[in-house]
C-alpha cells in the first residue's frame, strides 16, 4: 500500500522565493553602481548644507523681541489701532462696508488679492502695549465675523464676506471684566456671538476700532499684505476719559510698507467725525495678526521649516537617481535580462519600488534630522531663540516632529514619483526634465499670476507646493491645504505614476 503524501507545489514556493530574490538584484544593482550609491549620499549631504547656509545667513539678532500675552506666551500683536480712553462699562457700535486687501505682485506693485485673515473691527484693549490684554469682535477676509480674545480664544459668529451689499453691524459691551459682542446684518436683529471674561482690564481701557493685515501664503513662504476697512455709524456709549480719537501702529510698521500706508493715509485723510457717523479707511502694515497666538514654532518665522528648506532641493538629486533606476537599464538594454529573469513585469517595478523607498528612507531620515540638528544648533546663536521668541527644536514636539517624519515621506514619494514617471518615458534626459518641470515650474508659475483663486488651485495641485506644506509649523490657516491633505496630494501623483508606469511596462517590448 503507498502511503499518502502531500503533493509538492512548487508553483508557490518559487514565485515567493523568486521576488525575494529580485528584491535582492535590485538592492545588488543600487549599491554596486557608484554613481547612485554616490549621488544618494550627495542628496542627503546638499539636504543638511542648505540647512547649515540657512541657519547662518538668517540673522535675527537685534531683531524686537517678540511682545509677551496674559497667559506668559509669545504672541504676535501688530496691528492699526484708532482708539479713545474709556472708563468703566458701556458700549461700541459700527458697521463694516468694505474690507479690501492687496499683496505685492512685484517690487512696489501692489494688486488686489485675499488674504483670509485679514481683519477689521472693534477691540477693547488694558493699553496700546503688545502683549497686553483685550477681546475683539470683526469681520474677516474669508472666515466671517468672528469674536477672540487673549491671543489665543476664537468663536465664530455671522458667516460671509462683508460687502457694501452684506454690510455688517458689530458691537462690544463692557459689565467690569466681562466683554460681550455682538453682530447683526441689518443693524435691527442683533444675534449673540460670544461673552468672555478679559482680566486686567482696569478701570480705563482704550476702545476703538482697528484693522490688521497678516502676511499672505504664496508658495512656500509668505508676502506682506496691505488691507483697508470703511467704517460708519460708529457709536460709542460710557464714560469717556477725556482726549480725542488717536491713531496708532501697535506693532512695528516694517519699512517695505510704511510708503505704502503713508500715501493711502494722505489720500484718505484724517478720521472724519461728523454727526456721529465715522467713515474712514485705514491701512496696516505687513505683520502678525493681533489675535493670532504665536505657536511653537515662535514669531516672525517658521525655525522648523527654515531648518528644512534644504528638502527642496535635495529632492532634485533623488528624483534624478530615481529616474536612472530604471531608464538607465533602459538605455543599457539591461532591462531584457531583468525581464526574463521576471516575466511578472510590475513586479519588477514593485521591487524597484521597494528598494528606492528604503534607500531613501535611510538617507531621507539621515539628512531630515541632520538639518533638525544644524537648526537646533545654529538658529538660536542668531537670535530666534531670543529676539523671535522660539523655543530650541524638538522633535517631542508635535508639529516639529510631524514636520520630520512628513519631510521623509515626502522624499519618498517623490523617489517613487519620479520611478513612474521614468517607467513612462523610459528616457533618461525626459524622465529627469518632466520631473522636474513637474516639480520646480508650478511653484513658479504661481509667483507671476495675478488672480489669487488660480494660486491658490495651483499650490493645491502641485506636488511640490502641497507637498511640502507638511513643513509648516507656524501659522496653518492660511495654507492652501492642510499639512497631511497636502502630503496626500504628492501621495496621488506618486500612485498616479506608477500605476501608469506599470501598465505601460506590461503592454510595451522591453
Amino acid at each position: 500500500m503507498t502511503p499518502a503524501t502531500t503533493p509538492y507545489r512548487p508553483g508557490q514556493r518559487a514565485e515567493r522565493y523568486g521576488f525575494l530574490q529580485l528584491l535582492h538584484a535590485e538592492w545588488t544593482k543600487f549599491r554596486t553602481v557608484r554613481g547612485w550609491a554616490f549621488g544618494m549620499v550627495a542628496a542627503a549631504l546638499m539636504v543638511v548644507l542648505v540647512a547649515l547656509l540657512a541657519g547662518t545667513s538668517s540673522d535675527q539678532k537685534g531683531s524686537p523681541s517678540v511682545p509677551i500675552g496674559p497667559g506668559g506666551e509669545p504672541v504676535t500683536d501688530s496691528f492699526y489701532f484708532m482708539h479713545r480712553p474709556l472708563a468703566g462699562n458701556g458700549s461700541i457700535t459700527v458697521s463694516v462696508s468694505a474690507l479690501r486687501s492687496s499683496v505685492p505682485a512685484g517690487p512696489a506693485d501692489l494688486r488686489p488679492g485675499t488674504v483670509p485673515w485679514a481683519k477689521a473691527g472693534i477691540i477693547i484693549k488694558q493699553s496700546t502695549r503688545q502683549g497686553s490684554p483685550y477681546a475683539a469682535i470683526m469681520v474677516t477676509g474669508s472666515h466671517g465675523v468672528r469674536m477672540q480674545d487673549d491671543y489665543v480664544n476664537d468663536t465664530a459668529g455671522l458667516p460671509g464676506p462683508v460687502s457694501a451689499a452684506s454690510v455688517r453691524w458689530l458691537r462690544l459691551d463692557r459689565s467690569d471684566d466681562t466683554i460681550t459682542g455682538y453682530a447683526s446684518a441689518d443693524g435691527a436683529r442683533w444675534t449673540k456671538v460670544g461673552a468672555v471674561h478679559v482680566r486686567g482690564l482696569g478701570p480705563t481701557a482704550q476702545g476703538g476700532l482697528f484693522v490688521a493685515s497678516p502676511p499672505s501664503v504664496h508658495g512656500h513662504g509668505t508676502r506682506v499684505s496691505v488691507s483697508t476697512a470703511v467704517f460708519e455709524d460708529l457709536r460709542v456709549q460710557g464714560h469717556r476719559v477725556g482726549g480725542d480719537w488717536t491713531g496708532d501702529q501697535v506693532g512695528r510698521m516694517r519699512p517695505a510698507l510704511h510708503a505704502e500706508w503713508t500715501k493711502i493715509r494722505t489720500v484718505a485723510g484724517p478720521l472724519w467725525l461728523l454727526l456721529g457717523m465715522i467713515a474712514v479707511t485705514v491701512a496696516l502694515s505687513a505683520g502678525a495678526v493681533s489675535v493670532v497666538t504665536c505657536t511653537s514654532a515662535g514669531c516672525g518665522g517658521d525655525m522648523t521649516k527654515l531648518s528644512l528648506i534644504g528638502v527642496q532641493l535635495g529632492q532634485a538629486l533623488v528624483a534624478i537617481l530615481a529616474v536612472l533606476v530604471i531608464s538607465g537599464e533602459y538605455g543599457s538594454g539591461l532591462i531584457r535580462t531583468t525581464l526574463t529573469a521576471m516575466p511578472h513585469r510590475a513586479t519588477v517595478l514593485a521591487a524597484k519600488a521597494i528598494v528606492l523607498a528604503g534607500v531613501v528612507t535611510a538617507a531621507g531620515t539621515i539628512a531630515v534630522l541632520g538639518s533638525l540638528l544644524a537648526g537646533r544648533l545654529i538658529l538660536p546663536r542668531h537670535g530666534f531663540t531670543t529676539a523671535l521668541g522660539h523655543p530650541a527644536l524638538s522633535l517631542t514636539d508635535g508639529p516639529t516632529l510631524r514636520a520630520t517624519a512628513g519631510s521623509i515621506l515626502y522624499l519618498i514619494l517623490i523617489a517613487l514619483f519620479s520611478l513612474g514617471i521614468a517607467a513612462i518615458v523610459r528616457d533618461s534626459a525626459t524622465g529627469i526634465g518632466v520631473i522636474l518641470g513637474l516639480l520646480y515650474l508650478p511653484p513658479l508659475f504661481s509667483q507671476v499670476i495675478g488672480d489669487p483663486d488660480w494660486q491658490r488651485l495651483l499650490q493645491q495641485m502641485s506636488p511640490m507646493s502641497a507637498g511640502l506644506a507638511v513643513q509648516t509649523t507656524a501659522d496653518l490657516r492660511d495654507l492652501p491645504l492642510s499639512p497631511w491633505a497636502g502630503l496626500g496630494v504628492t501621495a496621488g501623483w506618486a500612485a498616479a505614476a506608477l500605476m501608469a508606469g506599470g501598465l505601460l511596462i506590461r503592454m510595451r517590448d522591453a
